[in-house]
């Protein structure tokens, strides 16, 4: 089985949209949606400033590695990760089975702001995965399968 549901462009849209909202509450300056595997699946805010494909690829491994610190010392979960900088810091949280809310946001603006709005955030976007899912439950979208050089499987008009 696949780790996401495919997403249509209105999906994205919606999910964009509420990254946005997040963004304005929270006075962070930029925000992704990325799949546990570490692919990027949509962002705003500043994407200029900073490799958000590197990003979310090391994003992921730092939560991973984090949940298994959790299982170490017998946690069932840890459910976000901080990471404070001199410039910037990054909060990423678990939206649900396959993807995570990557925040990053000026250091000395303090992540207790950020995370009050990411954890409102989290559940609308885990609604929005969970009705893409629902829509087709077969057609599920395994990124870190794909070879990228060859994509024309994907673009295929469904019979």
């Amino acid at each position: 089985m696949g780790t996401l549901p495919q997403l249509t462009a209105e999906d994205i849209h919606q999910l964009d949209e509420e990254l946005r909202l997040l963004l304005a509450h929270s006075e962070a300056s930029t925000a992704l949606i990325i799949d546990k595997g570490g692919f990027l699946i949509t962002s705003a805010g500043d994407n200029a400033t900073f490799d958000l494909t590197t990003i979310a690829a090391l994003a992921s491994g730092a939560f991973l590695a984090t949940q298994t610190i959790a299982n170490l010392v017998q946690e069932t979960n840890f459910s976000s990760v901080y990471q404070q900088g001199e410039r910037h810091s990054i909060f990423a949280l678990c939206v649900d089975e396959f993807s995570l809310l990557t925040i990053i946001f000026r250091a000395e603006a303090g992540v207790g702001l950020v995370k009050y709005f990411a954890l409102s955030t989290a559940p609308r976007i885990a609604e929005i995965m969970r009705l893409a899912h629902d829509r087709d439950p077969s057609a599920n979208l395994d990124l870190s399968v794909l070879n990228f050089a060859d994509t024309s499987h994907l673009f295929q008009k469904k019979t």
